[in-house]
């Protein structure tokens, strides 16, 4: 039986994407998708959900990317941008769970410290969780297991094979599987239902 259910945030519950702010900011797609890569790239965010500081890691680009400049301090000072809003279906699968009461609701999120207040401000359905993990505050992020042991410990999550953790990125999948969790690899917010219907959590 499933007791408790971990939900992650982007791409699962928050639609959040670079591109977004970026092709405002590009006027060809080749540079935008170069920047995205080889500038402010993916390696070079998940330090700052890691717990590196925005003005550090700003400065570091800087330095090393002079004349990106202004396209480098518009990840931060536009960041808002990138996000589209709450995935509406995934949301109501979330609150659908929050009124059944049948499992303990969880996130545990790659996201900086310093914006996620941003999402505890504008999206409401983030107190359906008893509690969100963060990983800029623990300066530990996926698909680390430590991150996840971290989870196990922290809200006592007990027998394993009872926990479900919802993702969309696989490593971060693969990482909660071989801990012995049980996993859904998200790919839509349908699927995702389909899924907890299966296990007998949604009604």
């Amino acid at each position: 039986m499933i007791h408790t259910i971990i939900f992650d945030l982007g791409g699962v519950l928050v639609d959040w994407n670079p591109a977004y702010l970026y092709r405002k900011i590009f006027s060809d797609e080749a540079e935008m998708h170069y920047f995205l890569t080889h500038v402010c790239s993916p390696a070079w965010n998940n330090e700052q959900d890691a717990g590196r500081t925005i003005a550090t890691a700003t400065e570091l680009l800087v330095r090393d990317f002079p004349h990106y400049r202004d396209q480098i301090e518009a990840y931060y000072g536009r960041w808002t941008e990138m996000i589209a809003g709450p995935i509406a279906g995934t949301v109501d699968v979330l609150t659908a769970l929050k009124e059944q009461q049948r499992v303990r609701l969880l996130a545990l999120t790659n996201w900086s410290h310093e914006t996620f207040p941003y999402a505890l401000r504008h999206f409401p359905f983030l107190a359906h969780f008893e509690g969100i993990l963060v990983s800029g505050h623990e300066q530990l992020k996926k698909p680390d297991p430590a991150i996840f042991e971290l989870m196990i410990s922290r809200y006592q999550l007990g027998e394993l094979a009872g926990v479900l953790f919802i993702d969309d990125n696989a490593e971060n999948i693969e990482t909660a599987a071989a801990l012995g969790i049980k996993t859904i690899h998200f790919v839509s917010p349908d699927l995702l239902k389909s899924s907890l219907i299966s296990y007998g959590v949604l009604f």
